[in-house]
């Protein structure tokens, strides 16, 4: 890996307030539907000469190695904190949550009957970064899907008297199963600046690689454990569909294999067909009587699957071998969290079981 690199950048103006930051204990990473972190160190003795280019509300703050941005997001906070300087900050959307719809429906852009939520998504930036000072330069995919938000008895709505937190929207879009998901990320472009991007995925972010994985005794370096839990297990799922009262669509789906019967509700209400109805309930049935995941891995750079070399939402196979388990699975990956160090770089990611194989574009980040 080489070396890295973090600078900060004036968040009205493009200016960079300083070109390599002399900052410890560093730690960094995103999330899937979040905005993910930063949190570092500066040492005493160069305090007074950095502090003023690390103030919250002014700069970005990017982590560099390879000539490759791996992170950026907006400084929060930068106060001492017992003998050393703390900086933390997070990534772009964090920016959504200190801003509201003061005007009503995104300034007349809703209210929305039957609408992608990625549209919707899409114009909430829009709205955040026309107003005065709100610009951060922010790129949301083009991104469409096949989800709908607001019906004709219930528009989906902004009202201004309510003064809603755009965050609040976002998040309340992306939180239903069959959403779209998102991520945040930044690269270098042709000409030197800086893409600030909202990555969207459906109908999930991600893609499944076959070209990393990762290993116990190979690039994973700690030993997690394996977890056999029967709280999400089930050999019989009963899904029901769309309809009211004694017309919902209704299916079951079931196995005997040789546990007790566990039973699980699937609620699918924009689903009109018995026949998908089924289909789904036999997915999710398969999907939760495979026991076994992995919840949590360290790992270090290698060819195997180079720190970086993934993105959030990605299916990776993870195998882990330790004096408890031999496992092998296929698992998500719902956040990264990166320590550069001077001795060896290392990233812990934090995983799902991955249980469902439909993608959307991977994209480039």
């Amino acid at each position: 890996m080489g070396r890295w690199r973090y600078f900060t950048q004036h968040a009205l103006t493009g200016e960079v307030l300083h070109p390599a930051l002399p900052l410890s204990e560093v730690e960094f990473g995103n999330e899937l539907n979040g905005p993910g972190s930063f949190t570092a160190s500066l040492a005493p003795k160069w305090v007074k000469a950095n502090a003023a280019t690390l103030q919250p509300g002014i700069a970005y703050i990017y982590a560099e190695a390879d000539r490759m941005l791996r992170w950026g997001g907006l400084i929060w906070d930068a106060s001492p904190e017992g003998g050393t300087y703390k900086v933390e900050a997070a990534g772009w959307s964090s920016y959504l949550s200190r801003r509201h719809d003061h005007h009503g429906n995104l300034r007349g852009r809703g209210p929305y009957v039957n609408q992608d939520p990625c549209k919707v998504i899409r114009d909430i930036w829009a709205y955040a970064q026309e107003q005065p000072d709100g610009d951060l330069g922010v790129v949301v995919d083009a991104t469409t899907s096949d989800a709908k938000v607001g019906t004709p008895a219930e528009p989906w709505a902004s009202h201004w008297y309510e003064t809603p937190v755009l965050g609040d929207l976002v998040d309340d879009l992306v939180s239903e199963d069959g959403s779209p998901q998102y991520s945040n990320a930044c690269h270098f472009q042709s000409n030197g600046t800086i893409r600030r991007r909202i990555v969207l995925g459906y109908p999930r972010l991600g893609a499944r690689r076959t070209d990393i994985s990762f290993t116990s005794g190979v690039n994973i370096i700690d030993s997690p454990p394996v977890r056999y839990s029967g709280d999400e297990y089930a050999n019989t799922v009963i899904s029901t569909g769309s309809g009211e009262g004694t017309a919902t669509r209704f299916a079951v789906d079931s196995v005997r294999d040789g546990r007790l019967r566990m039973e699980s509700v699937l609620a699918l209400p924009t689903v009109n067909g018995n026949d998908v109805l089924g289909r789904r309930a036999a997915a999710d049935r398969k999907r939760r009587q495979i026991m076994g995941q992995v919840e949590q891995i360290t790992v270090r750079d290698h060819p195997a699957a180079p720190l970086g070399s993934w993105q959030i939402g990605d299916d990776v196979q993870v195998a882990v071998h330790n004096e408890w388990v031999s496992y092998t699975g296929w698992a998500r990956i719902t956040a990264d969290s990166y320590q550069p160090s001077e001795a060896s770089d290392q990233a812990t990611l934090t995983l799902q079981r991955a249980d469902s194989f439909h993608y959307g574009s991977p994209g480039s980040v």
